[in-house]
């Protein structure tokens, strides 16, 4: 048996109604949240037949929505993996870091073309790095302090994750200077990325090592399963471009956060008009 989790700013009573129908689902009932950024209902007993149906409704209305089987528990998890830029924090870290360099524009392009899985990731990287050559290492952190910000949902997502035994890791295709920063900020338990390499206090438009790309992203995904003696359907991942679907397959809750279209349409689940604590209220 399932339930229905449907989720958004704001769902009207007939939607719920409409949608119980669509599911013959036996009750619906509020999901009590913290704040009134959304709003989230479950549909219990609801018929998984009926996904295409709730799908198709769903996209017309803008809500998220999920079929999760009734009993499943948050700390039937062991591992939460999560991107870094436009998931966890609401930036493209490398994008600002070329505003100061005046080529934001220029550089935004390659970004969004990569994202959307138009480009191979680690030459777009490359070549976005080596535009990036000459600038001093302080506007590293003028990024991190003036303009990362967390995305809505963070910080009660991982509170609950860790409260429920959860390990959490941070593995992207950015670098280095901003996830150690966020890892400790945050408390994460493991954080993997790429590294800009810098000489005399600038950059020099190189990466030091392999880059860390889709399929990086996966084997870590993996490796750290394995090291706690998980399975599949333990671990949650979540991201929101190309680069992240070889990552979120190894998963068993793999969602494509406020992804570009390619994502959503291979994840299995997807979060995109709600926070990053959306799939926190699968479970409740």
């Amino acid at each position: 048996m399932y339930k229905l989790v449907v989720q958004a700013p704001d769902i009207a009573t007939p939607d719920l109604k409409h949608l119980a129908h669509l599911t013959q689902a036996h009750a619906i009932e509020a999901i009590a949240l913290p704040d009134a950024r959304h709003q989230a209902f479950r549909l219990l007993q609801a018929d998984p037949a009926s996904k295409a149906d709730v799908a198709a409704f769903c996209e017309e209305a803008g809500y998220d929505f999920a079929f999760i089987p009734l009993g499943r528990k948050l700390t039937d998890f062991g591992l939460v993996v999560m991107d870094m830029d436009s998931t966890l924090i609401t930036i493209e870290c490398i994008d600002e870091i070329a505003d100061m360099q005046g080529i934001k524009d220029q550089v935004a392009a390659i970004t969004e073309r990569s994202m959307r899985g138009e480009l191979d990731f680690s030459q777009s990287l490359r070549e976005r790095v080596a535009l990036l050559a000459g600038l001093d290492e302080s506007a590293l952190e003028r990024v991190y302090s003036e303009r990362l910000q967390l995305t809505p949902g963070a910080e009660r997502m991982l509170q609950k994750a860790h409260a429920a035994g959860l390990k959490s890791m941070l593995v992207s295709g950015g670098f280095t200077f901003f996830t150690a920063r966020l890892q400790a900020r945050l408390g994460l338990t493991y954080a993997h990325a790429n590294t800009l390499e810098v000489e005399s206090g600038k950059l020099t438009g190189r990466l030091i090592g392999d880059i860390l790309d889709a399929q990086a992203k996966a084997d870590w995904l993996m490796r750290v399963r394995t090291e706690l003696g998980l399975q599949t359907d333990q671990v949650v991942a979540m991201g929101d471009g190309a680069n992240d679907l070889k990552m979120l397959a190894q998963a068993g809750l793999g969602i494509a956060f406020h992804a570009k279209p390619i994502v959503r349409q291979q994840a299995q689940y997807a979060l995109t008009h709600v926070g990053l604590d959306g799939w926190i209220n699968w479970f409740a």
